[in-house]
């Protein structure tokens, strides 16, 4: 791949859930070897909107220390101004029409042992207009600057986290978590702040990418779109409902993945400024490995 990293992505397949069935081979007995070669497609991603508008943010984490940050963002359309970018709260507008909204009926997933429900991005997109919620990006600092919902705050999940609340928001408050593909980091998030006591919590089903590809409201540097790529492994099925991690530790852009049944993973890499050598950490309860991207997405990991 070119070391262009604003001008190529890698992807394999099509959009999240859409993949091609990965044909895996499994090496005779006393051949061991630690990957096995795959195929990979490119795709070309990236634009620009908005206003600008400076801002002042905090940057709120179950395990790491509260810092905050300064950058020039810019909203991609027309909005009220946000009079508290901490609290998470959008400010309202649109005046929707009213609607019935039942939590009950929404699908659920689980996370850390935790079960987190998944509102359908409309639901969302009802609460932010009416600013009758709390918007949490669980992605990593570099993912948020480039753009964001309008109006959350960063507050990534961490791996091995077991709980982790949000300054002074109340318990009872309702927050939307969201994350890129779909909703890996956001549910480890969710179940952190459940785990902390949190209770009217939701995740966004469809994820970020939606909220972005329909230019929904949002505010960012650049709004450039991410190099995207797919990394697969297998572990033993004892960690089947553990996660796999994937990290570029410079940056601290970071994906999760639930690991299944069979002990089949497959991390899809959302990062910025990386190309086919860049470093990329693999986490596993089975193993651990730093290694160039290109290597990672050429093989099916296995330790």
């Amino acid at each position: 791949m070119s070391a262009s990293p604003r001008s190529q992505a890698l992807r394999r397949g099509g959009g999240c859930g859409q993949r091609q069935p990965l044909l895996r081979w499994r090496p005779q007995s006393g051949y061991e070897p630690s990957r096995v070669p795959r195929r990979r497609r490119h795709r070309l991603a990236g634009r620009r909107l908005g206003l600008s508008r400076a801002v002042r943010l905090l940057v709120v984490g179950a395990r790491e220390p509260r810092r905050s940050i300064d950058a020039e963002f810019h909203a991609n359309t027309s909005l009220p101004a946000d009079e508290d970018p901490a609290d998470g709260y959008p400010p309202a507008y649109g005046d929707p029409d009213e609607r019935s909204v039942d939590p009950s009926s929404f699908p659920t997933t689980t996370a850390n042992g935790e079960t987190v429900r998944l509102a359908p991005i409309e639901v969302a997109r009802y609460w932010h207009q009416r600013a009758d919620a709390r918007f949490v990006d669980a992605r990593g600092l570099e993912a948020y600057e480039r753009s964001h919902i309008y109006g959350a705050v960063n507050s990534p999940a961490q791996r091995g986290s077991s709980g982790g609340g949000i300054g002074e928001w109340g318990k009872d408050d309702r927050i939307v978590c969201y994350c890129g593909c779909p909703h890996h980091l956001s549910s480890v998030r969710a179940s952190a702040l459940q785990q902390a006591g949190f209770s009217n919590v939701f995740v966004i089903d469809e994820g970020f990418g939606p909220w972005y590809e329909n230019d929904l409201p949002m505010r960012g540097t650049d709004f450039s779109a991410p190099q995207e790529a797919f990394v697969d492994g297998e572990v033993d099925p004892q960690y089947a409902g553990d996660y796999a991690w994937a990290t570029h530790e410079p940056s601290g852009q970071r994906e999760a993945a639930p690991i299944g049944a069979d002990g089949a993973f497959s991390l899809h890499l959302k990062f910025y400024d990386v190309t086919d050598e860049t470093p990329i950490r693999v986490q596993t309860p089975a193993f651990d490995v730093t290694e160039p991207l290109g290597e990672l997405t050429d093989a099916v990991l296995t330790g």
